[in-house]
């Protein structure tokens, strides 16, 4: 009988081992007060006394890419990817008020490409390193079997700490604040499934050039990564006036910003401060998708939203803007009828969106 061995059913454990060598350095320059950023070992510490906080709440997040991934494997372009799974997850802790500790990244394909796999994580440990959270370890998992040739899949795992007395809940919130606008870098990770699906009809090619970007392919244009939002965030947070933040994720406007206001209000928003993107614009003219509908699908130009006092709403927009944010005051909080949605874009039809 033929000997046989794990590597003869597919899954190579030196190819594992290259990896974590590999992503070593990558973790140890992530490395911040409180842990180590050491791989290797089966848990990580975290010293929240020794990173300065007094009487901490934690925040926990879970996220992944999406089928985004589909598009960077399909170019292969896998060094952007990370930093979309970075985002992600701390973008959701920072609308506590919460800053980011430390990160875990969970890995599987088919079969270990060492070289993809590096180009991954080092996109996680870059995002890391913009935020100040610790790349503490993760997972790398080789299934033969459960993915097809080529394919992987990515899902984040973040722990952030607030102090217990500055928590933002959205319950300040009142009538008559303004709500600030902080401009997205592109489709971020959410809406692919539908992007992937007017890519394919329109026969488009991802090597070609992008429609609504010149100077990038249309694998670049769609796998511009997510923008991480925590820096400004916090520096907005602890100068005080901010009641409520929202990450526009999956829901895009439409539904994520009611999540963060009490049942009582609603925020109304006014569609000509901001210009449509030109991705989400092509988007819209080439597959026919009506206003609303982009509205609850896409960020539509809008990545993060702060809610303020309006006597606060200019030195906050100058703090986002030093910052390097670009933003813009795009709507109030208004009152809630009754059976009303929670926002609301009154000047938004149903068959396009404002020029």
């Amino acid at each position: 009988m033929k000997s046989q061995s794990y590597r003869d059913a597919g899954v190579d454990i030196d190819a594992g081992n290259a990896l974590v060598e590999a992503i070593k350095p990558l973790a140890r320059a992530t490395s911040r007060t409180g842990a180590n950023a050491s791989l290797g070992g089966f848990g990580a510490f975290f010293d929240l006394k020794a990173a300065g906080f007094k009487d901490p709440l934690l925040v926990s997040t879970t996220d992944g890419v999406g089928t985004k991934l589909k598009i960077a494997i399909d170019s292969g372009k896998h060094d952007t990817v990370g930093i979309d799974l970075v985002a992600m997850c701390v973008n959701d802790l920072v609308v506590q008020g919460a800053e980011p500790l430390f990160f875990l990244d969970y890995y599987a394909t088919g079969k270990l490409d060492v070289a993809a796999g590096k180009a991954i994580i080092a996109g996680i440990a870059q995002a890391c390193q913009e935020v100040g959270c610790a790349l503490v370890g993760g997972e790398t998992a080789e299934m033969p079997g459960m993915y097809a040739h080529g394919d992987y899949d990515l899902a984040g795992f973040s722990v952030g700490a607030v102090e217990r007395d500055q928590v933002i809940d959205g319950t300040k919130v009142a009538a008559g604040d303004v709500i600030l606008g902080l401009a997205s870098s592109g489709l971020h990770s959410n809406g692919f499934s539908l992007v992937r699906k007017v890519v394919a009809e329109a026969q488009l090619d991802y090597a070609a050039p992008a429609p609504f970007a010149p100077g990038l392919s249309l694998a670049e244009a769609l796998l511009k990564p997510t923008r991480l939002y925590v820096t400004s965030c916090l520096a907005a947070v602890r100068a005080g006036g901010v009641k409520a933040l929202a990450h526009i994720t999956g829901g895009g406007l439409l539904e994520n910003i009611p999540r963060v206001l009490p049942d009582t209000l609603q925020a109304e928003l006014d569609v000509a401060a901001w210009s449509l993107p030109p991705v989400f614009r092509w988007l819209a003219e080439t597959a026919g998708i009506a206003a609303p509908e982009m509205a609850r699908t896409f960020n539509c130009g809008i990545g993060m939203i702060a809610v303020v006092a309006a006597a606060d709403a200019d030195r906050i927009e100058r703090i986002f803007a030093e910052k390097g944010e670009t933003v813009r005051q795009i709507g109030r909080i208004v009152p809630r009828p009754a059976e009303a949605p929670g926002c609301a874009i009154p000047a938004l039809g149903s068959a396009a969106w404002p020029a």
